[in-house]
């Protein structure tokens, strides 16, 4: 017998049987005083968690890979579901329990465990959004921003430049001194090699933590995955960090959960998805947010992925995560298809407590493009009947189409807030004034280029954005000093 399994039994004098299996289901009978989320040990060695009662057993999720027999003792091990934390995981990855996947690095087992379902903090440990979030995606900084403890959705198609987005995003909050987790529910092997393979690249990774839950591996590890990401999350902010967390994707979290509640036999609801799902992921949102700590103020900023199917948030797991965040940016499969790139929809996307994080002159961009856009749009679909242009519609529409080429970005372009106003000032001031596009495109991109590589040129833009107290001030600026490369 093994020796850890008759440990738990001589410890806690109860003993299980399991009676009924249905996949990672497993129906045991006695262990009278079992408590939910309790880490239970089977005698093949595998482990599981209790996750519901009925009325003569114990529902468990067992992480084993194979279904397990019928008839099998089970030992209670008298301890909540965790995993281990601490700095030793920084450059990891590793599985939802805790578990290193890559055997060539040195592993330095982490002293703490944090169980893995936690009690969201209170309101009164919480603090106002205040400090922006920086993404380096100028559409996202200036149309959509993003704050410091906000839950920003991302939702859109598959294959739209979500993953592109967010790796953007936590490289940046890396830059910036935060955590970055990174989780994956259920993905291939190739993609998850894929999403570290850019992240050694970008020389972030020692600051990054991937959980990563393989398709392949079994329902209750898969199911784990977002609330063990948040588990670490919360360790990092509690040692005074700010962390930053992406959750990839929470669509495949709500199928599998789906899978599990209709082979326990609950009753299905809307899209056969079960009664507590929206509990589910409300609980999981509400662990992040901007926290008083002793260390003073610190954020677990949380982006959660949704995949729509074409297109449509009008679902039930969309709009049920939609309802639970602080705002979502809409990656438009079309916009995808026109060569936009990111395809954030600036007027599907909202966000609630991003702007009031936002700096004065960024404030005053996004109130100007909001209006601009908008009624750019209905000249070009006035403009569509074949009406007659006059050089103020000629000029308008150029102009538009000179703010969509300032918004595009190469997949590995980080743009720095202060070259973002930058860049939109001469967009603005019409500095390409009857340029093609692919000229504006091109120097856009080399401008970008020469910020990244030129000490020169970096200082001078951000000192001149630094001089300004506001839009209009900024614009003559630009207007009259022109910066030297």
């Amino acid at each position: 017998m093994n020796e850890e399994f008759a440990s738990y039994l001589n410890t806690t004098g109860e003993v299980g049987y399991v009676r009924r299996v249905i996949s990672s289901l497993t129906y045991v009978e006695g262990l009278p005083g079992v408590r939910p989320y309790e880490r239970v040990m089977f005698e093949t060695g595998a482990y599981g968690y209790v996750n519901a009662f009925t009325e003569d057993m114990v529902e468990t999720i067992s992480f084993s890979e194979v279904p397990l027999p019928a008839g099998l003792r089970v030992a209670r091990t008298n301890e909540q579901l965790s995993i281990p934390v601490g700095e030793e995981l920084l450059g990891m990855m590793i599985d939802p329990l805790g578990r290193p996947l890559r055997q060539d690095t040195k592993w330095i087992f982490p002293k703490t465990r944090r169980a893995v379902d936690t009690e969201p903090l209170p309101i009164r440990a919480r603090a106002r959004v205040t400090e922006p979030c920086i993404t380096g995606i100028t559409i996202a900084d200036i149309m959509v921003p993003l704050g410091k403890g906000q839950r920003a959705l991302v939702v859109g198609d598959q294959k739209t430049g979500k993953t592109s987005f967010l790796l953007r995003t936590i490289i940046s909050q890396i830059h910036e001194g935060s955590v970055g987790i990174y989780v994956t529910v259920g993905k291939s092997k190739l993609v998850i090699r894929q999403i570290e393979d850019a992240l050694i690249k970008a020389g972030v990774f020692d600051r990054v933590i991937m959980v990563a839950a393989y398709a392949e591996d079994p329902a209750g590890i898969i199911h784990i995955a977002p609330s063990s990401g948040m588990t670490i999350a919360e360790y990092f902010r509690d040692a005074g960090e700010d962390v930053i967390i992406v959750i990839d994707d929470l669509s495949m979290h709500a199928k599998i959960h789906r899978e599990l509640s209709l082979l326990g036999r609950r009753p299905p609801g809307r899209n056969s998805y079960p009664g507590d799902m929206f509990y589910i992921h409300a609980r999981l949102m509400e662990r992040a947010g901007n926290f008083i700590t002793p260390a003073g103020e610190r954020s677990i900023t949380c982006l959660p992925v949704i995949e729509a199917a074409h297109g449509d948030i009008t679902g039930y797991i969309p709009t049920n995560t939609i309802s639970m965040t602080d705002g979502h940016l809409f990656f438009d499969y079309n916009l995808y298809v026109e060569g936009r790139r990111p395809a954030i929809n600036p007027f599907l996307s909202v966000t609630r407590v991003g702007k009031q994080t936002q700096p004065v002159i960024a404030k005053e961009v996004n109130q100007l493009l909001t209006g601009f856009l908008s009624s750019a749009r209905q000249l070009e679909t006035i403009t569509s009947f074949g009406t007659e242009l006059n050089e103020q519609i000629k000029t308008t529409l150029e102009k538009q189409r000179n703010v969509y080429i300032f918004f595009n970005q190469f997949a590995n372009e980080i743009i720095a807030p202060s070259l973002q106003l930058y860049l939109f000032c001469l967009v603005w001031t019409q500095y390409w004034k009857d340029a093609p596009s692919e000229k504006v495109e091109k120097e856009l991109h080399m401008l970008v280029n020469q910020y990244t590589t030129g000490t020169s040129f970096r200082k001078q833009v951000d000192a001149l954005v630094a001089k300004a107290s506001n839009l209009d001030m900024l614009l003559s600026l630009v207007q009259s000093q022109k910066i030297k490369s």
